[in-house]
């Protein structure tokens, strides 16, 4: 008689199984994905003129724009995501994750640290995870600058600058990334039963500290901020912020046109230290692809130029308080407050979890680690695979709830008076980032965090006429 495939299934040692179960989520995973993008290209495909719904508020040639960078997002996604898949794959089945153990543990024996010497040789194996993973990924990350970026005026890099900043970024990394993990790995070490509460508290204590020095210490080794002005714009933003108790300390104009014309505004800070941060591509009075460059500099005329085609860029000081109000009500509501409750909730149940199977040696088999079960690599197989379907629903839910509170946000700006401008500044926001404004629903449903531009509209619409 025939095996039946649920028989099959079930001889299979439990390690295959695990092994089995991790390869054909991780691929369901990249199917749907690819399921639901495709129905997204079909949308820029055959949405080929502006819907009347839309003819107010974006002009053709702006719609046909933003389609075309759209469409060539998608397509660059599609490849870079089955790129990633097969990678992926591929290191899982060939043994990549031992092999690199391996190699980890050799490397680290010729500098003097055998085998007892766990925390070393995980370094080492961070190193070169995180290394492979930079190299892999540059190819695709120079085409997506210097071909999609540059191709739909956005990119502001030259190759020079792009290097200096890749690697900039991975030496800050590996300065963060090391220290914490080695003293994570440590803590689990010494731990005893209740480790998973220490290596919570510690992850906990890290994030915010990172939080806290980001902005002042991290971010300005990239980009370049100023404090605002004194002038009309700092002082309506210090009116704003009193007016709802937001304790604000410093306003900073980051140099984000050396970089990409993205535009975008946060703030940050703990307690009575809030600190508030605009891009000059957000401002229309700062925005470097609105100035005409200076008489003499015809060495690089022709590429700013070709670059300031899309004047003019940003929003006047009324949209930027508009804009301002919104962040403002994230602070107000308490939403950055809740998602780093959820975020610290999420971060605990994981370290019990792991707590509970890191004793398992079934998963540390699946993966090829028969005879020793090395903590990182436990994290790595409990965190990023056997979690993964948990992830999967978590981040759906948080998406969800991320759209429930950008509404919010919009309708605590339209009880400051700021409707009529923060409708503009999202039509000019939408315009200057060239964001399609129609979209598949599913799509929509599982990948947007922010609410559509229409529904926002007609949220901020219905206030306007009140």
């Amino acid at each position: 008689a025939m095996a039946l495939p649920g028989d099959l299934w079930a001889e299979l040692p439990a390690e295959r199984r695990i092994f089995c179960s991790v390869l054909l989520f991780s691929w369901a995973v990249y199917l749907w994905e690819a399921f639901l993008a495709h129905r997204q290209r079909r949308v820029y495909r055959t949405t080929t003129h502006v819907p009347q719904e839309l003819g107010q508020i974006m002009d053709s040639e702006t719609f046909e724009k933003s389609r075309l960078y759209q469409l060539d997002k998608s397509t660059f996604s599609f490849w870079s995501g089955l790129y990633s898949e097969v990678e992926g794959t591929m290191i899982l089945l060939c043994g990549g994750i031992p092999f690199l153990w391996k190699l980890s543990g050799q490397i680290s024996g010729r500098a003097g640290f055998g085998p007892e010497y766990e925390i070393v040789q995980s370094l080492v194996f961070l190193l070169l995870a995180t290394l492979f993973s930079a190299v892999t990924g540059l190819p695709w990350s120079l085409y997506n600058t210097f071909v999609i970026e540059e191709k739909h005026g956005f990119n502001q890099q030259t190759l020079g600058f792009f290097f200096k900043d890749a690697i900039k970024k991975f030496v800050v990394t590996q300065c963060i990334l090391l220290p914490v993990t080695s003293l994570l790995l440590y803590i689990i070490k010494i731990g005893g039963d209740y480790f998973f509460i220490y290596a919570w508290l510690f992850t906990l204590v890290v994030s915010l500290v990172l939080v806290t020095i980001y902005a002042d210490y991290i971010a300005p080794l990239f980009d370049k901020f100023i404090p605002l002005p004194e002038g009309e714009l700092k002082q309506q933003i210090e009116t704003m912020a009193n007016s709802i108790d937001f304790p604000l300390t410093k306003v900073y104009v980051v140099e984000g046109s050396k970089r990409s014309s993205h535009s975008n505004a946060y703030f940050y800070g703990f307690f009575k230290n809030k600190r508030i941060v605009l891009f000059d591509t957000l401002l229309e009075d700062y925005s470097a692809l609105n100035k005409e460059p200076a008489e003499g500099e015809d060495g690089e005329n022709e590429e700013t130029k070709s670059k300031t085609k899309n004047k003019k860029q940003g929003c006047k000081n009324e949209e930027v308080l508009a804009v301002l109000g919104h962040e403002l009500g994230h602070w107000k509501l308490g939403h950055t407050v809740k998602n780093i409750i959820i975020s610290q909730m999420n971060s605990f149940l994981c370290f019990f979890l792991f707590a509970v199977l890191i004793g398992q040696k079934e998963l540390f088999a699946a993966f090829g680690f028969y005879d020793t079960q090395p903590t990182l690599i436990g994290l790595m197989i409990i965190f990023q695979f056997i979690f993964s379907p948990y992830n999967e629903v978590l981040s759906f839910c948080l998406t969800v709830l991320s759209r429930r509170f950008e509404f919010q946000a919009d309708a605590f700006a339209k009880e400051l008076g700021k409707a009529k401008d923060l409708y503009s500044a999202l039509i000019k926001l939408n315009k200057d980032n060239l964001g399609f404004p129609v979209s598949d629903w599913i799509f929509s449903m599982w990948h947007y965090s922010h609410p559509p531009l229409l529904e926002r509209l007609q949220a901020l619409k219905d206030a306007k006429q009140e």
